[in-house]
């Protein structure tokens, strides 16, 4: 068997191990192992074997994972979501549809902190549901606005799948934070504008809330401007050069840390908690990391991806078409699977490709990141669905992907309009320090 013919069963292979449900991670070591000896000989796999983990888990730039992690986890105890939740609600509550605008606000605000979809969708989806369900908001919006709300999670920096996807490509993290900040707030925009035209064409189905003085309004914001300063001291230490990524990493860290101090909601339970959930939490990533590099090394002795590269780049088709194949395989493999083994698993495989078209690399970083979000909501598995379904059991499924089409419409057109406007992306990572 040729080699490119045993990196394809490799892959085969791998979907088969998913398909029964192994852990992506060991699935991946495995697959890459057993493919690397049948290359290269068992000696050298058990060598790739040996030093991987090591030289993998060991890389400086992976260290910014586990504080950011640690940083969305003081801020969740500090009870953050909820203020900021809150402090939307009293600006926009009192307009028609204003508490799912609030909802994507604060999940947007929310994903600053957090850097996870699927945390952003439970944290804002415990919050938010019962505030809307008391104003009498059709269920299917409100489920739908948390849903795609959460997606934001991976979009908006600090973002741990743009610190994944950099260091597979070998790519600026700061760069790729501030690439995603413009898309991040035009996505955020165009979900306002998906609950604003609902709500103007049915009005019934997110009914006016309570009216809030300005006296009100402005107190509300109390609860949140500390946390806010440290996402602006975070994204803008790393924009000016301040800080390096993994620095603000530790900066946001302790500033979370002391946030929740202040506000007198750590004791030694919950400091141990955040400790424990973001070891979890690492532990997870980097396994998965560590058995994309094992896989990445196998598919490398195969030369499967240089010959896909080849292969598209040299069809007689636009490169966009091409690149549209490809999003939309990622749309599909959003369904069944978590975003960030996504990335691991086709980036080695496709990143090739999108080279030899010559697209910019941030760029696609950023229009990969929004696709994934869309797969999170995509029937028949959205995974963000799922998770509001636990939120929120008395929700019907199909209720929840029914609230969700307007918003996967709304998305597809900031995708399209990224791809037809690249700066949109590139513009702010250009004129870094």
């Amino acid at each position: 068997m040729s080699p490119e013919s045993l990196g394809l069963a490799g892959i085969v292979l791998l979907f088969v191990l998913l398909a029964l449900r192994m852990n992506i991670g060991l699935a991946l070591a495995l697959v890459g192992f057993l493919g690397y000896a049948q290359v290269v000989g068992l000696e050298a796999s058990l060598a790739v074997l040996g030093l991987t983990p090591y030289s993998s888990g060991s890389s400086y730039m992976l260290s910014v994972i586990p504080l950011f992690v640690l940083m969305g986890q003081f801020a969740f105890v500090s009870g953050i979501s909820r203020e900021i939740y809150q402090a939307v609600h009293t600006w926009l509550g009192h307009r028609p549809g204003g508490l799912a605008m609030a909802t994507i606000v604060g999940c947007a605000g929310f994903s600053s902190i957090s850097g996870s979809s699927l945390a952003t969708a439970a944290t804002m989806g415990t919050v938010a549901l019962p505030e809307m369900r008391k104003f009498g908001y059709d269920p299917s919006l409100a489920s739908g606005s948390v849903a795609a709300g959460g997606t934001l999670g991976i979009l908006i920096p600090p973002s741990i799948g743009f610190v994944i996807y950099g260091i597979i490509i070998e790519e600026s993290i700061g760069k790729l934070f501030m690439a995603g900040v413009i898309p991040g707030v035009i996505l955020s925009g165009f979900f306002i504008a998906t609950v604003y035209v609902q709500c103007r064409l049915k009005p019934e189905l997110g009914p006016p809330g309570e009216h809030f003085s300005l006296r009100e309004r402005m107190r509300s914001l109390a609860g949140v401007w500390g946390m806010l300063a440290l996402c602006v001291l975070v994204i803008g230490g790393i924009y000016l050069g301040v800080f390096t990524p993994t620095e603000a990493a530790g900066v946001g860290a302790f500033g979370s840390f002391v946030i929740a101090l202040c506000k007198g909601k750590l004791n030694a339970r919950t400091v141990l908690d955040c400790l424990m959930a973001t070891g979890k939490t690492t532990a997870m990533i980097f396994l998965i990391i560590i058995g994309a590099e094992i896989f990445s090394r196998f598919l490398a002795v195969t030369q499967l991806p240089m010959h896909l590269a080849d292969l598209l780049g040299g069809l007689p088709w636009p490169r966009h078409l091409i690149l549209l194949g490809i999003l939309l395989l990622y749309v599909a493999l959003g369904c069944v699977m978590d975003c960030f083994a996504i990335m691991i698993l086709t980036t080695p495989i496709l990143f090739p490709v999108v080279q030899t078209l010559g697209f910019d690399p941030i760029w696609y970083g950023v229009i990969m990141v929004m696709v994934l979000e869309i797969g999170l909501i995509t029937p028949p598995v959205g995974l963000n669905v799922f998770v509001i379904s636990g939120v929120a059991s008395d929700i019907p499924m199909n209720t929840i992907f029914k609230g969700i089409w307007p918003f996967m419409a709304a998305a597809a057109l900031a995708i399209g309009l990224l791809i037809a406007v690249p700066e949109l992306a590139t513009f702010i990572p250009s004129h870094m320090k």
